[in-house]
C-alpha cells in the first residue's frame, strides 16, 4: 500500500492551553521539561507529551511553496561585511533571473526570521518576495555561532546567546549595503516575523531612509523612538496572542500621535506564528491575506 499523504494539523487540534504553553516555549519563558509536564494534564489518552510537542514543530515540506531551483529566480548565499556587528553577515539572496539581464533596477527588501535563524521556511519567504520581481535578502543572525543547524530546539538555544547589540548592527549594515546593490532602485522595506517583527519595527526607528517596514506580530519599538520612525509602517497582529498584543496598543497610539504612516491588521482567529505554514499555527485564510496586503504596500512604497 502507498504511504498516505500527510495531514496537516491546525490550531483546532490542540487546546488553548498547549497553544499558550508552546508560545512560552518557544519564546524561552518555559524549558522544554517545563512545557512537557504542563502539556500532559491536557493529553488524551494515547496522546503523549512528547508527541504533541513532536506534532507541533515545524514540518518544513508543508512550507516549500517556491523550489529552490524556480526557473524564474536567482538564489544563493552572500555575504557581506559588519564592521560594527560580528564582522561578517551572511544570508540567502533571492531575485528574478532577468534582474542579472535586463538592466532594471528592482525594489528591495530585507527579510527577517523569528527566533530560530535562516530556516527553510524563511529562505521560502524570500523566494516568494523574488517571484513578485523584488531582490529579497535574508541574514542569519546564527551565522557568528556557525548558522542554523537544522534543529529548532538548538537554534533557540544558540540564539539566546547572541550579543543583540551586535546582531541589531549585523541588520543595519545589511540594510545599509542592500541600498546601494546596483541591481537595485535603492527603495528598501524590511518584514519579518516574531523576533524579525521586532526587528523591522527596530530598523525603522534607525533607518530614516527606510521606506516602508512590515512586522508580523513582532516587540513593538520603543516609544522614545517612535518620533524617529519615517518609514511607513503595515502591522500585522494575531488575535490570540497575549505577549506581543499586550504593547500593540500603546504602540498604535504612539504612532498615531506622532503622525506617522502607520495601520495594523489584527486577525480573528489566528495564534501567534499565523503566517508561517510550516506548523500548526498557520491560518491560510489570514496568512493569505496578510501577505496579498503585504505585497501591495511594498508594491505601492519600493517601485
Amino acid at each position: 500500500m502507498a504511504d498516505q499523504p500527510k495531514t496537516r494539523k491546525t490550531a483546532a487540534d490542540f487546546s488553548p492551553q498547549t497553544l499558550k504553553l508552546f508560545d512560552q516555549y518557544v519564546h524561552g519563558d518555559i524549558s522544554r521539561r517545563d512545557f512537557l509536564s504542563g502539556v500532559a494534564r491536557y493529553a488524551v489518552a494515547g496522546v503523549t507529551a512528547l508527541s504533541i510537542l513532536e506534532a507541533l514543530q515545524p514540518d518544513y515540506a508543508f512550507g516549500q511553496q517556491i523550489s529552490p531551483d524556480d526557473p524564474a529566480l536567482s538564489c544563493r548565499y552572500l555575504e557581506l561585511p559588519s564592521p560594527a556587528g560580528y564582522g561578517t553577515v551572511r544570508g540567502y539572496l533571492a531575485q528574478p533571473k532577468a534582474a542579472d539581464k535586463d538592466g532594471a533596477k528592482r525594489p528591495l527588501v530585507l527579510v527577517v526570521h523569528e527566533n530560530r535563524g535562516l530556516n527553510p521556511h524563511i529562505e521560502d519567504v524570500t523566494r516568494r518576495l523574488a517571484l513578485e520581481g523584488f531582490i529579497a535578502f535574508a541574514p542569519d543572525a546564527l551565522f557568528p555561532l556557525g548558522g542554523y543547524p537544522g534543529d529548532e530546539d538548538k537554534a533557540r538555544g544558540m540564539f539566546g546567546t547572541l550579543d543583540q547589540d551586535k546582531t541589531k548592527q549585523d541588520f543595519i549594515a545589511v540594510a545599509k549595503a542592500m541600498q546601494s546593490w546596483p541591481q537595485g532602485n535603492g527603495k528598501l522595506g524590511v518584514t519579518g516575523f516574531c523576533y524579525g517583527g521586532g526587528m523591522a519595527n527596530y530598523l525603522a526607528t534607525q533607518l530614516p531612509e527606510l521606506k516602508a517596514a512590515v512586522p508580523f506580530y513582532g516587540r513593538q519599538a520603543d516609544a522614545d523612538q517612535v518620533a524617529a520612525i519615517q518609514a511607513p509602517l503595515l502591522i500585522h497582529y494575531a488575535e490570540q496572542d497575549e505577549r506581543v498584543n499586550a504593547g500593540a496598543a500603546a504602540y498604535d497610539a504612539a504612532l498615531k500621535a506622532a503622525g506617522k504612516n502607520a495601520v495594523s491588521y489584527t486577525y480573528p482567529d489566528t495564534q501567534h506564528g499565523f503566517h508561517n505554514d510550516t506548523t500548526p499555527r498557520y491560518h491560510q485564510a489570514a496568512a493569505e491575506l496578510a501577505w496579498q496586503r503585504t505585497l501591495a504596500f511594498f508594491k505601492q512604497h519600493l517601485s
